[in-house]
């Protein structure tokens, strides 16, 4: 029988506390130091460095973790491998719920489908060279795993809650020691390059006198709190819990999915979990077209759902997501890796800032700049990082490069699964799953460019 004052009825909770001081005390240095304004490295990044540094500071004055004393229950590295993973699922379904407004003509639509097939490009032109960089360091490191170099379209691309998802796989099924924290330590490179890169760029412009200074007091509240016809904000239940309700109403639904699945594919499960938040999309997608069938036969008369609120969540649980996947990287197992890791960081900033610039000035002529800022910080860090960028150039989003980020999901999602089909037969087939990653590149890029080639054949 548990007792309210055992650690192990409070360590989740001390867990999750330390996680959000630490984010405090981040956005404090933020605001205070200088040189860390001038960086643009997000606050749960710096919240979660600081816990990372703090819990090497305590590993080498005690010789103990500090996530595994007894404060923080039985394994409160488990708690932070555990909110990271969840944390994916449940901004991605809070994002999925919001309401998208207005028609999109023959031009933005191909716009946006650029811009999605942009994004699977990168990361399978991360794919090719991190894998390449891995398959030939297995040649000369004994041992090494070759697959390891799959994880940089997961962590640069896709942040630190898949490429945990896939580090997990790898480490599981095929013995690939540290491979969730190799995997961690690779996303919090990526957030360090899109801080490095992004600086860079934006100096750059500065000094062409592109950049103008502009008052983010003013344009924070650039989305409406609220729409028509909404649900009151205090009822007999308060519109937030609504929307915390709904949110989490479809995470159960994607458990019970995965859970049927994995029973129907026992030998897939590992694979199938790794998919929650994609699950979670499919499941948040179908909770919203119930409430606008309900809505149209008139059994709801009113709008359930407020994109402010579910903003507000989706961003609260990116934030804890990184914080916790960066403070769950275990330095000890990562030793022998350093180098390699090095290696692969600096190749995602580089051919990442390349080939956005690249595309984005070919692709996108009216708005380059922008475009390549939103996607150079989304393919780096998250989606939070791309708008970073972007607003210290287009502070109220008067360019549609923030729109074609948002819009961008469906098409990236589609062409972006047989990716991560081909990450779980990496490890099987090294030489086979890279030839098919840069088959699938030369194909995207042939699809990105498809107007520019084709038009020249024809004329």
């Amino acid at each position: 029988m548990e007792n309210f004052w055992d650690y192990s009825v409070w360590g989740t909770l001390n867990v999750v506390a330390t996680l959000l001081a630490a984010l405090l005390v981040a956005n404090l240095l933020k605001k205070t130091i200088k040189p860390l304004q001038a960086s643009l490295i997000p606050t749960s990044v710096l919240g979660g460095l600081l816990l990372l540094l703090f819990n090497g500071l305590f590993k080498l004055s005690t010789g103990r973790q500090l996530f595994e004393e007894p404060l923080f229950g039985t394994s409160g590295t488990m708690t932070l491998e555990m909110l990271t993973y969840h944390c994916l699922a449940l901004g991605f379904i809070a994002s999925t719920l919001k309401t998208t407004e207005g028609k999109i003509n023959k031009k933005r639509s191909i716009e946006i489908l650029n811009t999605g097939i942009t994004t699977v490009s990168t990361y399978l032109l991360q794919a090719v060279v991190g894998f390449g960089i891995t398959i030939v360091a297995s040649l000369i490191l004994k041992d090494f795993f070759a697959a390891a170099g799959v994880l940089l379209p997961f962590g640069y691309g896709q942040g630190t809650g898949q490429t945990m998802n896939y580090g997990n796989i790898y480490e599981t099924e095929y013995g690939f020691v540290g491979g969730k924290s190799f995997g961690l330590t690779i996303a919090a490179l990526g957030f360090l390059s899109a801080s490095i890169g992004g600086v860079i760029y934006l100096n750059y412009l500065k000094r062409k006198g592109r950049i103008r200074p502009s008052n983010w007091e003013k344009l924070r509240n650039h989305e409406p709190v609220e729409r028509e016809n909404e649900i009151p904000m205090q009822e007999s239940i308060d519109k937030m819990t609504v929307q915390i309700a709904l949110i989490i109403v479809a995470y159960l639904a994607t458990f019970g999915i995965m859970t049927f699945l994995g029973n129907l594919l026992p030998g897939m499960r590992s694979l199938i979990f790794g998919f929650n938040f994609l699950i979670g999309v499919l499941c948040a997608t179908g909770i919203k077209g119930l409430l606008n069938v309900c809505k149209k036969t008139k059994m709801l008369q009113k709008e359930y759902t407020n994109n402010f609120l579910l903003t507000r969540a989706s961003n609260f649980f990116f934030d804890i997501m990184v914080v916790s996947g960066i403070a769950a990287i275990r330095l000890s197992v990562l030793e022998q890796y350093w180098g390699i890791m090095l290696i692969l960081g600096v190749s995602g900033l580089v051919i990442t800032y390349a080939y956005n610039y690249w595309v984005a000035h070919k692709l996108f002529p009216e708005y380059p700049e922008e475009q390549f800022l939103m996607m150079y910080g989304m393919l780096t860090g998250t989606a939070s990082t791309g708008i970073i960028l972007l607003r210290e150039l287009d502070g109220e989003f008067k360019t549609p490069a923030a729109d074609n980020m948002v819009y961008q999901n469906f098409p990236a999602i589609v062409l972006g699964f047989p990716i991560m089909l081909l990450a779980t037969l990496a490890p099987q087939k090294p030489y086979l799953t890279f030839g098919l990653l840069a088959l699938f590149f030369a194909v995207l890029l042939i699809a990105l460019f498809r107007s520019r080639i084709f038009c020249k054949k024809k004329r």
